[in-house]
């Protein structure tokens, strides 16, 4: 009676919860259906009201619930006046229901809608959320909830929290500033290192270090998000739960960039991951990365109540709910990050780490040994055990693999997931022939693009998979930034200290200069994204497809490819402009991942002027040639002659970030600049600039015993950062003089 009573309870409390969201299921025998509406709306979660995105009118988006077998219907509707999408994250369906517009399923067009379909095979936490342009920043996700056909653990109710960062900025915006390299947002977290704070704290050497790198310094994240909220609120509470109440919390990191760390009071265990169970384990602490699930049972203690706390890595902010009422239970308050320890201790640190040794053969060789060690029963009558050489081989495998697994672990050890273990053995048939794909994570931070193997997405073709065999996919991490790397319509393991018992996930998160290997059955048909879940550096490059090579689906004849291969070669504009009582300058910038165009005019009130234009092409991460003109007055001190010439060259950025720029001139002069600006406490900049221009006559054809001509120029200055948009400026020239003025960036 007792079981039939809380059954009964749990089933109005989830019936309650779906109406309070504005969001009731058709039901016709096993069939689920669902009709939500994507409309633009205006919200205000800091105090400024801004347009949004909503699902159903609400943020996130409701929680659809299945029961594990049962067939899904959704109906989406686009009232915007912008196409959209819908990615079902996590779930195993068939290929043109994955939602991913112009790769396997077509855009949601403005007025339209668009049936989903598609059977529920397994159960678990998962989520959905756009997969158009940055349309998941600003509202457009929510939580799905499948239960199984038996509830197999001992709990009470559910409950779906969903995390996510908001920002007041448009996200284009956002984007758009990372691109243009602005410490605005590390200013605004509070988060960066100024050549005063290493000084102060003994770091000097590790700053310069890192400089000479060409690394700006240390950082967990990109954005300053102005709110953290779960359940679309800084601090819900729910106080229906009782003292003794076992509550599954389904967790979502739905953020578009912030990875969290998850606390919770009292007694709890973790017991899923990434919608699949895990054998139970309690962690004073989860680093929750961005578009993973997790699941904990939570028992309400006697004092009525218990926090969940998760903590923006970055130390920048957090969020908080409370379940039940009463006296609560506090979660573990994180420490702050100390950046100076960071910064300390990268410097310290060969740059490269394990990266240093030849990546693909060690993962082969600790590859081979697992397999030899689980399947030992199989492969050892292939060998002669009383061969010496063949002992010695596998020492030398078992010490290579130890060796790297060693420094992996010493850099990134609180990011290992080897906590999580399967409760059944998740090996891949050793027979498969297995197909070893190596793909270093690659980007350059100063420029914003982000890259695989050093190529973003549209420069690269499929890659390619055949049904049948084992991939096994080698993810070695050569940037300073986490990557949460998910891959559509699968679920693949994470290699890890289980072994036999390594855990499924669809998102694995792979740390700062370490490398995970995940492997997957390849048992799919036709072509599936897999990308980086920042949301900003998925737009970026950070993608590539995995593709069974089938035919391309009839139904998506009318929606090319290249709408979304293309994407990282947007174009992106920015410009800044100084007014000062010596001087005004404007700088206009357009760019994408290899091309820029720039113009840039200075002219100052003692009728000095300098205006430039010119085309670069980048051919690698720090080195780029440019053509343009130019134009100056020759006078000093006056605009009756101005010269315009022709200029072609090269820039290379040097370690310490000093810009140089060797070029030559239509006149055939040479000349050389170099250029830096670096930061020297936390809102002032330190500027500097020195040209030299020669003139060896070889325009003129001078007598070989003419002296040369020199002129330079040279200027020092400094900036104090008010805001994203607005600095003061102080400067001196020798073409203009001394002042000081307002820079403003747009």
């Amino acid at each position: 009676m007792k079981s039939v009573v809380l059954n009964l309870i749990a089933f109005l409390f989830v019936i309650n919860i779906i109406a309070q969201e504005k969001i009731i299921p058709e039901i016709s025998g096993n069939t689920v259906t669902y009709r939500i509406t994507i409309d633009e709306k205006m919200v205000n979660f800091t105090g400024k009201e801004v347009e949004a995105m909503a699902v159903n009118n609400s943020i996130p988006a409701p929680t659809l619930t299945f029961t594990e077998g049962q067939n899904a219907v959704i109906y989406v509707t686009n009232n915007m006046k912008v196409e959209t999408s819908v990615h079902w994250h996590g779930l195993i369906l068939p290929n043109f229901q994955d939602g991913v517009p112009y790769l396997n399923s077509p855009p949601i067009l403005p007025g339209k809608t668009h049936k989903f379909e598609f059977p529920l095979t397994h159960s678990g936490t998962y989520w959905y959320h756009s997969h158009t342009g940055l349309q998941e920043q600003r509202g457009v996700y929510g939580a799905i909830m499948i239960k199984p056909k038996k509830q197999k653990l001992d709990y009470d109710y559910d409950l779906t929290l969903v995390l996510s960062d908001w920002t007041d900025e448009k996200p284009y915006s956002v984007l758009k500033n990372l691109k243009r390299n602005n410490e605005w947002y590390a200013i605004k977290r509070k988060t960066n290192v100024s050549l005063a704070n290493a000084i102060a704290n003994n770091a000097l050497g590790a700053q310069l270090k890192l400089w000479s790198k060409r690394m700006p310094g240390v950082d967990i994240s990109d954005v300053a998000f102005d709110a953290f909220l779960i359940n679309g609120k800084p601090a819900p509470t729910y106080p229906q739960f009782k003292a003794g109440d076992k509550v599954r919390i389904r967790m979502v990191n739905s953020s578009a960039a912030t990875y969290f760390w998850i606390t919770i009071g009292g007694k709890q265990m973790l017991i899923a991951s990434d919608g699949v169970d895990v054998v139970p384990v309690h962690r004073d602490k989860v680093l929750h990365a961005i578009a993973e699930t997790y699941d904990y049972i939570v028992t309400i203690p006697e004092s009525g109540a218990v926090e969940v706390r998760a903590t923006a890595q970055d130390g920048s902010g957090f969020t908080s709910a409370i379940l039940g009422s009463g006296t609560i239970e506090k979660a573990k308050v994180l420490p702050p990050v100390d950046y100076i320890k960071m910064l300390k201790q990268m410097g310290n640190m060969k740059m490269g780490g394990s990266m240093k040794m030849d990546e693909k053969m060690s993962m082969k060789k600790e590859m081979e040994m697992e397999e030899m060690l689980m399947h030992k029963k199989d492969s050892m009558p292939k060998m002669k055990m009383n061969d010496k050489h063949q002992h010695h081989k596998m020492d030398m495998m078992k010490s290579d693999s130890t060796k790297m697994k060693g420094m992996n672990m010493q850099m990134n050890k609180e990011f290992s997931y080897d906590y999580l273990k399967s409760p059944v053995k998740t090996t891949i048939h050793s027979e498969l022939p297995t197909n070893e794909i190596t793909l270093n994570l690659t980007g350059n931070m100063l420029r914003y693009v982000w890259s695989l193997n050093g190529k973003v997405l549209s420069e690269v073709d499929k890659i390619k998979i055949k049904r049948g065999e084992k991939a096994r996919i080698t993810l070695n991490n050569k940037t300073m930034m986490h990557h949460p790397m998910h891959l559509h319509g699968h679920f693949f393991r994470v290699v890890n200290a289980n072994g036999e018992y390594s855990p499924l996930k669809h998102t694995v998160n792979v740390p700062p200069m370490g490398s995970v290997t995940i492997e997957f059955d390849a048992n799919e048909t036709g072509d599936w994204f897999f990308h980086c879940h920042i949301l900003y550096h998925a737009k970026a490059g950070m993608a590539r497809i995995f593709s069974y090579g089938d035919p391309r689906d009839p139904r998506m004849a009318n929606y090319p490819l290249k709408q979304l291969t293309k994407a990282d070669q947007k174009i992106y504009t920015w410009g800044e402009t100084t007014v000062a009582s010596h001087m005004a300058s404007l700088e206009l910038v357009a760019t994408n991942t290899y091309n820029q165009f720039n113009v840039d005019a200075q002219y100052g009130w003692n009728k000095n002027v300098e205006i430039g234009a010119d085309y670069e092409r980048y051919l690698g991460t720090f080195f780029r040639a440019y053509i343009g003109i130019e134009a100056e007055n020759e006078v000093e001190d006056s605009l009756d002659e101005i010269t315009t010439v022709g200029r072609a060259g090269v820039r290379w950025l040097l370690p310490f970030f000093i810009d140089s720029d060797l070029g030559i001139d239509t006149q055939l002069r040479p000349q050389i600049q170099f250029s830096t600006a670096i930061p020297i406490f936390n809102r002032v900049e330190l500027q500097g600039m020195w040209q030299m221009q020669a003139d060896f006559g070889w325009k003129n054809d001078l007598p070989a015993d003419t002296n040369w001509e020199r002129e330079y120029i040279w200027s020092v200055g400094a900036e104090y950062i008010l805001g994203q948009y607005f600095s003061l400026s102080a400067s001196y020239d020798n073409r203009f003089g001394a002042g000081g003025g307002l820079t403003v960036r747009f």
